[in-house]
């Protein structure tokens, strides 16, 4: 998994900017050096990447439900006052950096609830800024998703976790990419296995490189810079 690729050269792929590329030296104090090395291929393989038009992106078809997408809610709020009050000025920020990226089909409201979170006691958090961008990128990727099936986002079921909270997720690994900002974990008005088999067609036709996980509920999606499956 530490093995550095070349870019895909498709005007397809959806690409960070380069505020978004991985910081080295916060990695090693969130993550280890362990997840460095992971980090560091992401970052060769990420390197001189480009944006696209939108309407230039693969198409895969899949057997939907019938649902249509719609152009999602703008209300945010209903969170735990306790959470609220732990995250400040820091949650109308964010939710303003949600709505700058102007999804199609997903709200600020669906990413800020994967955030307002309790287990075991600990609150989960929203990310620290220097994240930020990190999942402006994927979220675009599951917006395309969406768009390509045709299919609403029905939950963003996990997005950030601080290394607290994540270690309280059952099945969570220790150097789990929520951690770093690059993972969603989505489930869609559809089976997970119409959307990972989906996700796995766009990524590999030059969408994105990255992490697709198939889970029966949900489908993990990264960014991560280099193709993984399981």
């Amino acid at each position: 998994m530490s093995q550095s690729h070349s870019p895909v050269p498709s005007p397809s792929i959806i690409t960070p900017d380069s505020s978004a590329l991985i910081n080295r030296r916060g990695i090693i104090s969130t993550l280890g050096l362990a997840t460095t090395a992971l980090f560091a291929g992401s970052m060769n393989a990420s390197a001189g990447w480009f944006g696209s038009d939108d309407n230039d992106i693969p198409v895969v078809k899949v057997k939907t439900t019938g649902s249509t997408t719609s152009k999602p809610s703008q209300q945010v709020g209903g969170f735990d006052q306790e959470w609220v009050r732990l995250e400040g000025r820091n949650l109308t920020n964010y939710v303003n950096y949600i709505r700058s990226l102007k999804l199609k089909n997903i709200s600020a409201q669906d990413v800020i609830l994967a955030h307002a979170k309790e287990r075991g006691g600990v609150w989960n958090r929203l990310p620290p800024r220097q994240y930020w961008t990190r999942m402006g990128y994927t979220l675009r990727v599951v917006d395309r998703i969406s768009s390509e099936m045709k299919i609403p986002v029905k939950e963003i079921v996990s997005a950030y976790r601080t290394p607290t909270y994540n270690a309280r997720c059952r099945g969570a690994k220790s150097n789990s990419w929520h951690q770093a900002n690059l993972a969603v974990d989505v489930s869609f008005d559809t089976s997970a296995r119409n959307v990972t088999k989906a996700t796995r067609s766009l990524r590999d036709r030059g969408l994105f490189k990255g992490g697709v996980g198939s889970y029966s509920s949900f489908t993990h999606i990264d960014t991560r810079g280099e193709n993984v499956n399981w």
